[in-house]
């Protein structure tokens, strides 16, 4: 059997990190050069992949299967579809771009590129894995290094609060996913792992409302948790504040879109009736002592669906910690809160169940990558330089340093959805997706976006480029050549791409998330056809 590139794409930073093991730790121009030649080679395949992808076809493509334990049906199983080809590609430019930008670590650095380089290949795998076992292994695998490298090379007085609080969180997340997972495996019959067969099973022997009513939640709040869904946030701000560069542009680049595509690639297509049916019987109420509830309120309860609880708490993220993010005065804190609040048009994309929103969910998924990856990047670029990411000491930076400030410039832009990048693509396609499903939360989102975003982004750039310049930060270096400036312009030039030509990615994305679409609104439509059939059988009776 070939070899597909994406085992190749995942499996050279993996590679790299076990020849790290044999290397001496003194030999550091070695250790470095080896990890950022690793990831080099991943992000090359990577485009390769992306350009050689062909959209609309039949099937995986790139797809390899192995197996591995034939009685639990599980399998190493990769392939490569509109919903997981740019999150590939993201995940391989960020990894390249983080290992860049790890000259800030000084201390224990062999052990740091190594576990770089082991989240990097688990996040790639988790990405490719068309198995649920090895989708939630690999996904575990790039997860630890995270608590590892915030312990032991994060900065600041929270660093150990940062940690146990990071850890604790998505430990329950994960956790409470599994189970979810666990339940969906056993519920569905299948007796397999593989997610393409579980999805096809789900077609012909839908598993019963209540059941998918049990799981979804499980899945949504688990997954949700790794997401920072509001109000399980609070870790990620803080933990992305005290997290060295390279490890927070991972995370929250790229390892944290994994709870998204964990909606998207399974809960949507396996149960679609929990996304069209109301949550709750109306036996609920003769069962628990609410008759005291108005009417309407009571109606509204009866027709209330998982879609629409998620929408609401997509609210949460972007209005509640907009504000928070308006009120912080730490740069890496204030990235930190506006990375959370992105989240909430993902979710609302996603809720929405439409092509448009689906496909602008995924969208966003990429852009955000890019944009979290390099905003991190940055403010790890002057915390080097001045030590500190207050922004009341910080000012005038854009003097000394033209090319940093230039950039930290074009992605506060981005973050709030300008023109002519990618974030801008993605969230008019969410509006425009949500717009029907969701009018009322569609036009708070886009006030959040316009006002909220706007009025946090632009104060920061004031508060850290323009201004007074202290006379202690007179003696900063801007980057000096190109190796320093690789990290920040490649992933720039990854959101101008995307921004001007969008149809790069979404003509890859719309024809699998059309599938999504059709299955989830399946049940709703077949419901729809036999009300029409007993209406009519009573109209002609």
């Amino acid at each position: 059997m070939t070899t597909s590139i994406l085992t190749y794409i995942a499996g050279w930073p993996i590679i790299a990190a076990l020849v790290l093991l044999v290397v001496p730790r003194n030999y550091r121009v070695i250790i470095r050069a080896i990890a950022v030649l690793a990831t080099l080679i991943s992000a090359v395949l990577a485009v390769k992949m992306f350009c050689q992808f062909v959209p609309g076809a039949n099937g995986f493509q790139f797809e390899q299967q192995i197996p591995w334990v034939d009685s639990l049906g599980i399998s190493y199983h990769v392939g490569v579809d509109g919903l997981n080809v740019g999150l590939i590609l993201m995940g391989a430019i960020v990894a390249f771009a983080a290992t860049l930008c790890s000259f800030e670590i000084q201390t224990r650095e062999k052990e740091f590129y190594i576990l770089l380089l082991v989240m990097s290949g688990g996040i790639l795998g988790a990405f490719a894995s068309l198995d649920l076992f090895f989708f939630y292994f690999l996904h575990e695998l790039a997860l630890i290094p995270t608590f590892i490298m915030i312990g032991v090379w994060g900065r600041g007085e929270k660093k150990n609060y940062a940690t146990f609080q990071i850890t604790l969180y998505l430990s329950l997340g994960a956790l409470i996913a599994l189970v979810g997972l666990i339940a969906l495996y056993v519920a569905s019959g299948a007796n397999t792992f593989d997610i393409p067969k579980i999805i096809e099973h789900a077609k012909t022997n839908p598993l019963a409302t209540n059941v998918q009513n049990f799981i979804f939640p499980l899945l949504l709040f688990g997954f949700g948790i790794l997401v920072s869904l509001w109000p399980f946030h609070s870790w990620a701000p803080l933990g992305y504040g005290v997290a060295p560069s390279p490890t927070a542009m991972l995370h929250a680049g790229v390892l944290k879109k994994f709870g998204l595509y964990g909606l998207i690639r399974i809960a949507l297509p396996v149960l679609p009736a929990a996304l069209t049916t109301p949550i709750l019987s109306p036996s609920f109420f003769n069962h628990f002592p609410f008759g005291w509830l108005p009417a309407f309120t009571q109606h509204w309860l009866l027709n209330l669906t998982w879609p629409y609880v998620l929408a609401l708490l997509c609210v949460g993220n972007i209005l509640y910690v907009g504000w928070v993010a308006m009120r912080q005065r730490d740069l890496n804190m204030l990235i930190g809160n506006s990375s959370v609040a992105h989240m909430g048009f993902i979710f609302l994309g996603i809720a929405s169940l439409s092509l448009i929103g689906i496909s602008g969910a995924i969208l966003i998924m990429v852009a955000h990558g890019f944009l979290a990856a390099l905003t991190f990047a940055l403010s790890g670029y002057i915390y080097k330089q001045t030590g500190s990411l207050e922004m009341s000491e910080l000012g005038g930076l854009c003097r000394k340093l033209p090319f940093i400030g230039t950039a930290l410039l074009m992605a506060a832009m981005a973050g709030c959805g300008l023109p002519g990048f990618a974030n801008f693509a993605g969230e008019v396609t969410v509006f425009f997706g949500a717009w029907k499903v969701f009018p009322a939360i569609t036009f708070i989102a886009l006030w959040g976006a316009l006002v909220i975003g706007g009025i946090y982004m632009t104060r920061a750039i004031r508060n850290v480029l323009h201004g007074p310049l202290p006379e202690k930060w007179n003696t900063m270096a801007d980057a000096s050549h190109v190796w320093r400036k690789l990290p920040y312009a490649l992933l720039l030039a990854s959101l101008l791409v995307f921004g001007f030509w969008p149809r790069l990615l979404t003509d890859k994305i719309n024809p699998d998330a059309d599938k999504i679409v059709e299955r989830v609104t399946a049940p709703a439509k077949a419901m729809d056809k036999v009300l029409v059939q007993a209406d009519n059988s009573g109209v002609r009776n």
